[in-house]
């Protein structure tokens, strides 16, 4: 199983969580809010094989955190994932967007200067400026959109720009998040939670959560929940292949068939 955005330093009982994921030899994206968390939260699943933590700046806290970017330019060098980034279209946050546009186009620069990244991006209600500010970035890496909720349009131009999906169970909830993934390239889909801030049902998402889209996936799909697992196994290593991750990193896990 693999959740590539989960949020796994902000649940409350973070620490079952991580060994939960563990002893189910789940693939985990841990994704940070801010520059600052990076550290605190590599330390805190460390000798977790197969939990990688994403070093992020969320468009959210944009105007609250950018004295923050001086710390992303200084441990973009560690990390080989960047996340969780990206913009913010809702009314609340619209009114710090030059402060959102001015980070994400920083990141976007540095993940150029230290030959690319693989990044997590939050585009909600802002598609067309997020794909926008991508394609003026074109060696900043290649860009996993989380939770997209754009129009069918602006998937087109997302695919066509080589971006790839993370889809989770809040997503596939609705008709238009199914609508959306059956219109992706199924070597271009990964699972994601977003736990603890989805949820399933009335409690928060959980990583393991991500197995209960298979029956959804298989259908669409025309293949079987194992072929669906399959499938996803190998567009994860893929994209690790592409990104160029696995240099000088312990990746053993992404071999390992459940």
């Amino acid at each position: 199983m693999i959740d590539f955005h989960c949020h796994i330093d902000l649940y409350q009982n973070a620490t079952e969580i991580v060994k939960e994921c563990n002893d189910r030899r789940i693939y985990v994206l841990a994704v940070t809010t801010t520059p600052s968390a990076w550290e605190g939260t590599s330390a805190f699943v460390k000798g977790n094989e197969r939990i990688r933590v994403a070093l992020g700046l969320h468009p959210e806290l944009a105007h609250q955190r950018k004295s923050e970017l001086e710390i992303f330019e200084r441990l973009l060098p560690k990390a080989r994932y960047v996340g969780e980034i990206g913009l913010d279209g809702t009314p609340e946050l619209k009114v710090h967007w030059n402060d959102q546009m001015s980070v994400f186009r920083r990141i976007l620069s540095a993940c150029q200067k230290a030959g690319g990244r693989i990044m997590t991006v939050h585009s909600r209600r802002a598609v067309p400026d997020v794909l926008e500010t991508l394609a003026a970035h074109p060696r900043a890496g290649i860009p996993v959109l989380h939770w997209y909720s754009g129009s069918k349009r602006d998937l087109q131009r997302a695919i066509d720009l080589g971006c790839w999906f993370s889809v989770g169970p809040a997503m596939l909830a609705g008709e238009k998040g199914r609508m959306l993934l059956a219109e992706m390239p199924k070597n271009r889909v990964l699972t994601e939670t977003d736990g603890p801030f989805a949820t399933v049902g009335t409690r928060a998402a959980v990583p393991w959560d991500v197995e209960t889209m298979l029956p959804f996936m298989s259908e669409l799909w025309g293949i079987s929940p194992d072929q669906v697992g399959k499938q996803l196994r190998d567009n994860l290593r893929h994209l690790v292949e592409l990104g160029g991750v696995g240099e000088g990193h312990n990746h053993r896990h992404l071999e390992t068939k459940p």
